[in-house]
């Protein structure tokens, strides 16, 4: 959920500024950008040296950076309008009262008041400071401006007191924050399965029959699906592309008979399920357990079907929303209408060959969408990253209708 997003994040004077070294780098690991706003006395907790190593940009401190006899003015608005998010943690009883009353007295509280983004504090002090009817006066009223409070924890505290007021762990605050966002997404507590890739099937320890599938659409799909809240299962035959993700688990095969059984154990489980797999239709009978040798001028391998994946789904399915993929080369339309129908599908997702730029191995696609009541739309060639938006907003039209 934080990939490619602009983090910022503002740390205040308390004993607990010393964990946003961890914080920081569970946002960059996460993918983020992340820029971070210092008090003056937060600099005594920790060093900005510390926070702008690990997040890979200068820390700032003061609205002016003298360097050299130089001046150079940090711009707040510009910082605002360019986080994405604005984290502050720790936030002292000090900072958050300035912000509920809107004192503006250094560079984060300038910062902050000039956010235009949503904005997550969580509070850090004492127990009886916690407990205090103006924290708690303080903690209403920031939320009643549409601030999001990430509560303190118990535990132990700097004054040896054991209560509430310890700072969120900051895996817990990026937890926290991931399920924020997640939360009133089109997909969000939907759990989604999607198939992607070829398979290989073996002829010898060496050879194997296999397609010219790259996994591109299945990946593009999982992305797209995890940008839009679900938790996704994705289950890959052999590709040289990857994902990571806090929703995602990912699932790697090589065989149609290993993905066959990968898919299910997880199937009865899901909301959703996307079958964008080019399965090997057939796989050698008898596979050599030694390398063949070169002898004869030809050679004959003995083939027997696989199993459909997709038919068995379409067999089991309950409460799933199941999609289909059709490459064709002739007579596209009622081939994908017949697949739709005997395999028990809720939609099935057509491209041909025919089509210039569709099929395996680009970075592009032409689609027609059809559903189980044959309503149709057909899209122009697109990047697969565009073609998966596209065919996320028809499954979602459909299962919220």
């Amino acid at each position: 959920m934080l990939g490619g997003k602009n983090i910022l994040l503002g740390v205040t004077g308390g004993i607990a500024a010393y964990k946003t070294a961890f914080l920081v780098r569970l946002f960059v690991k996460a993918g983020a950008v992340v820029r971070v706003v210092m008090t003056q006395n937060a600099s005594a907790f920790i060093t900005p040296l510390t926070l702008s190593t690990l997040s890979k940009h200068p820390v700032l401190l003061d609205f002016v950076n003298e360097e050299e006899g130089s001046l150079s003015w940090n711009n707040h608005v510009e910082l605002g309008l360019w986080a994405d998010l604005m984290v502050i943690a720790p936030a002292t009883a000090n900072t958050l009262s300035k912000m509920a009353s809107g004192t503006c007295d250094n560079l984060l509280l300038a910062t902050y008041l000039s956010a235009k983004c949503p904005v997550y504090f969580a509070p850090a002090m004492d127990l009886d400071m916690y407990q205090h009817p103006s924290s708690k006066a303080t903690f209403q009223k920031l939320q009643s401006f549409g601030n999001i409070m990430i509560p303190a924890a118990s535990g132990e505290l700097a004054s040896g007191l054991h209560g509430e007021g310890r700072m969120a762990e900051p895996e817990n605050i990026l937890d926290f924050i991931e399920k924020h966002l997640v939360a009133g997404l089109p997909l969000s507590g939907k759990k989604v399965l999607i198939t992607s890739g070829p398979t290989h099937e073996a002829i010898d320890p060496v050879r194997y029959l296999g397609n010219r599938s790259t996994g591109t659409m299945g990946f593009e799909l999982a992305k797209k699906a995890l940008d839009l809240g679900a938790k996704v299962i994705l289950i890959s035959g052999p590709t040289a592309l990857t994902l990571e993700d806090t929703y995602l688990e990912l699932i790697r095969v090589t065989s149609a008979e290993e993905m066959y059984n990968a898919v299910h154990q997880k199937y009865a489980t899901v909301d959703i399920a996307i079958a964008a797999a080019a399965v090997a239709d057939y796989r050698p009978k008898k596979v050599a357990k030694q390398k063949i040798k070169k002898k004869d001028k030809t050679l004959q391998l003995e083939l027997e079907r696989t199993k459909d994946i997709l038919r068995s789904m379409g067999t089991t399915k309950k409460q799933q929303f199941l999609v289909g993929f059709a490459l064709e080369t002739q007579n596209e339309l009622a081939n994908a209408k017949s697949k739709l129908t005997t395999k028990n599908l809720d939609a099935i997702v057509l491209n041909s060959l025919n089509d210039p730029g569709a099929g395996f191995g680009g970075t592009t696609n032409k689609i027609t969408f059809l559903d189980k009541n044959f309503s149709s739309k057909t899209f122009e060639l697109k990047t697969k990253a565009e073609v998966a938006s596209d065919i996320w907003k028809e499954i979602i039209h459909r299962i919220h209708a």
